[in-house]
Order: C-alpha cells, then structure tokens, then sequence
C-alpha cells in the first residue's frame, strides 16, 4: 500500500508541475526592445537635434493645408510613445513574446504649423531618424491604451493596447473589429496565426516572392502619391513583408 501511495502521491506532484509549467508558459510575456532611460535620453538628442528640426523646416505633406498661424518646426522628446508591432514567433507559434519595439514616436510641427510625428528607431547601438510622419495617431492612441503598450499590426493598420494578457482594440481598420473590443492574448494570436502565417520566412510565399520580396529591418515607407496607393510594409521581427492587396496608407509621410 505504501508504494501505491507513494507512487499516486508522485503522479499528483508531477500534474501538479505540468499544470504550473503550461500555465507559466501561457502566462503574457512583456514586449521586447522596450527603451531604457539611456535610450529615452538619446532619442530626445536625435529628435530635438538641430538635424531634425531643420528636416521638420523643411518638411510639406501633399495637401496638407498651413495653420493659421504657423510656428517654427519643433519636436517634443518628452513625449515618446514606444511602438511595437508582432514579432514572427508569435505569429508562427515558436515565441511567446508577443511583440518588438518598431520605432519611437515624438509629436512634431512642421515648419508651416502641420502637427507631424518623428520617428526615432535604434539602428546598431544609436538611435535614428527615419522618418517624419503627418498627423499625433501614436499620442493619441497611447493617451487611449491607459497603461497598456501600443500595438501596432502595420499591414491593415491596426491599433491596439496590450496589458498582461489582454489585447484591447484602439483602431481595427479593415480587420472588421470595433474599437474598444477586448480580447484574450491567446484569441488575438490566433487571428494573426490565421492572417500571417502563410506569409513568413521560409514560407511558399516567401520563395516566390508573391508581395514583392523581403528585406532587411530598414522601414520602407511608402511615398504619399497622386496615383494609385503603394502596398503597406509589413514588419515581423526584423522581416519586411510586402502583403499583397494590403492597400491601406494610414497617412501621408515623407522620408
């Protein structure tokens, strides 16, 4: 009897353990890439740096009307919001991180008084700019996320705020989910598994090339045109997918 009870006393501990082992393994991992205060210090020299400001002077957007009364181009390093988007291995399943740091955002004025958004992105061990966008969406939406890390899903142009293991949505463009739905991290997982996961690395779309290609983690973003709108970029942990028919531009922008 004593062997008996020793073995279902040993059963029970090792459920026990692989009851605690999945849960920790479902457990919501925080996002990779998030800045340190050596960061947040080099991202307020590069976007409020003279080299900057003199772009931000610089810088029209196609039918983009002047303020009233324009002001000098600034930048605000104060306010730096962290944009993250998908990581690959969570989309394929092999990660449980969910997302990486894409880019950091600081609200701007162009030279003719246009609210503007520059993008600061780590590039090695130093912090760039390479991008200056038109209009404050990552304020807005990070004021929206209440705590939470701002998602970005930037081939549908989806926004959302991550906390533990609830996703919430900020802006579900085409993905036909209203804003302020909530759902679980692992349901939010799956809808990316089941948009994406075709489309990665070593995937047949992959091999044949069928969004045009993939590159290296530098930022294509489209060129605002008169014509007919460029197909989004896509950013899986480093990867840059072309996904085709994703048609959407979120604003106009200028490299």
């Amino acid at each position: 009897m004593s062997v008996l009870k020793n073995a279902m006393g040993a059963a029970v501990l090792a459920g026990a353990a692989m009851l605690t082992t999945a849960g920790a393994a479902g457990a919501a991992t925080g996002p990779a890439g998030t800045p340190s205060a050596a960061d947040t210090a080099a991202i307020g020299q590069v976007t409020g740096g003279k080299q900057t400001l003199d772009r931000l002077a610089e810088t029209k957007f196609p039918g983009a009307r002047a303020a009233a009364a324009a002001n000098s181009a600034n930048a605000d390093p104060r306010t730096q919001v962290p944009v993250y988007e998908p990581t690959a291995g969570f989309v394929s399943g092999t990660s449980d991180v969910p997302a990486a740091l894409a880019y950091v955002a600081v609200p701007a004025r162009t030279g003719d008084g246009t609210t503007a958004t520059v993008w600061a992105e780590r590039q090695g061990a130093a912090w760039t700019v390479v991008n200056v966008a038109s209009g404050d969406y990552e304020r807005k939406y990070a004021a929206a996320a209440a705590g939470g890390y701002l998602l970005h899903e930037p081939q549908v142009n989806a926004w959302y705020a991550v906390r533990g293991d609830a996703v919430t949505v900020l802006d579900g463009s085409v993905t036909g989910l209203a804003a302020g739905t909530k759902l679980a991290l692992a349901d939010y997982r799956a809808q990316l598994h089941q948009r994406y996961a075709d489309k990665l690395p070593g995937s047949a779309y992959d091999r044949d090339g069928a969004g045009g290609g993939y590159g290296g983690r530098e930022r294509a973003v489209p060129a605002a045109d008169s014509g007919g709108l460029p197909l989004l970029p896509f950013v899986l942990s480093g990867v840059l997918v072309l996904v085709a028919g994703a048609v959407v531009v979120p604003r106009l922008r200028r490299q």
